[in-house]
């Protein structure tokens, strides 16, 4: 099956109907799609409803010049990269420098020659598809950046960057705020009992039932080794503790066969909340879910543990009961 070529979308501005035609004609047997204003504002206007990949425009207009055209299409970017062809009866060099200092990537002087100006543009479509490759490549990275590789989930960097604006956010409105660390039990007799693949077979569980359990106002990844963060928002202290408990009794009843064996893995949770005016640091929370993590293995692992002696826990309870 033959894909047909994607269509390049053209916004050309020109105030005289001659010259639109003769663009017009220029690309009548080619795969650009041509859209035509009459103004440098008509222009403008379409630009910001469409995502155009070349704009052709006339220097010489009776509201915009091509000047302020290219300045506003760069001032209003949408973030793709669009390739500005500046038409001009203007040909001397210092109004040209002043035409690529506003954001004309070229520009071809009238009367044009229409090979000329399909090689021109043909030019820009090169440099178009060169931008955005590089904004796929650079979008993945970011993605990557963000993700950790064996599981899929966000890493650290990424909890940590969505947890400081939604933390921002609680303080500010005012809804709760809970970070969860959690730690697979015996995670080191897993690896040396069946091998490194069968560890990775259960941290890979493990982040698939955390994600199952997660809500769009929440997140949760592996921040390293057999340790994962799940924040959640918008939910009071029961309902996570609901929450947590069934993520618990759900990993524990999960069956591994490793070798003709089956084994069977437990996971143990420390909690801490935030509610209240004054947000604290995002680190010093996941400190102390990291401290009643450590109180869950200590009192016998495959447990949930409240950080309850903290003054965010306190502070959560008697907001909580005011408002109930």
């Amino acid at each position: 099956m033959i894909v047909a070529p994607e269509r390049v979308q053209v916004l050309v501005a020109d105030d005289s109907a001659v010259y639109r035609k003769l663009v017009e004609q220029a690309f009548s047997e080619t795969d650009y799609s041509i859209r035509f204003a009459r103004s440098g504002q008509e222009a403008i206007e379409l630009f910001s409803k469409h995502e155009f990949s070349l704009v052709i425009t006339d220097w010489m207009m009776p509201d915009l010049t091509g000047i302020e055209v290219c300045q506003r299409i760069r001032e209003n970017s949408k973030g793709t990269y669009t390739y500005i062809i500046l038409l001009t009866s203007i040909s001397e060099k210092s109004n040209v420098v002043k035409g690529l200092a506003a954001g004309a990537d070229d520009y071809l002087t009238k009367p044009f020659d229409p090979e000329e100006l399909l090689a021109r543009a043909g030019v820009g479509r090169r440099i178009v598809d060169l931008h955005r490759q590089i904004e796929t490549k650079n979008r993945l990275l970011e993605e990557l950046a963000l993700t950790d590789s064996l599981t899929g989930v966000p890493n650290r960097r990424a909890i940590e960057e969505w947890a400081a604006r939604q933390l921002s956010g609680a303080a500010r409105h005012g809804f709760p705020f809970w970070v969860v660390m959690a730690d697979l039990d015996d995670f080191k007799r897993v690896n040396d009992s069946s091998g490194h693949e069968a560890g990775n077979t259960v941290l890979k569980r493990f982040a698939e039932i955390l994600k199952a359990n997660s809500r769009r106002s929440d997140i949760c990844g592996r921040i390293g080794g057999e340790e994962f963060l799940f924040v959640l928002t918008h939910a009071e202290r029961k309902n996570v503790e609901t929450l947590i408990e069934n993520i618990r009794k759900q990993f524990e009843k999960e069956e591994f066969s490793f070798g003709g064996r089956i084994v069977r893995v437990t996971a143990s949770f420390g909690v801490c909340g935030f509610r209240g005016k004054i947000a604290p640091e995002f680190p010093h929370l996941v400190h102390q879910a990291d401290t009643a993590l450590y109180k869950a293995k200590n009192r016998g692992r495959n447990r949930v543990e409240f950080a309850e002696s903290e003054a965010a826990a306190e502070e959560l309870d008697r907001v909580a009961t005011r408002l109930s």
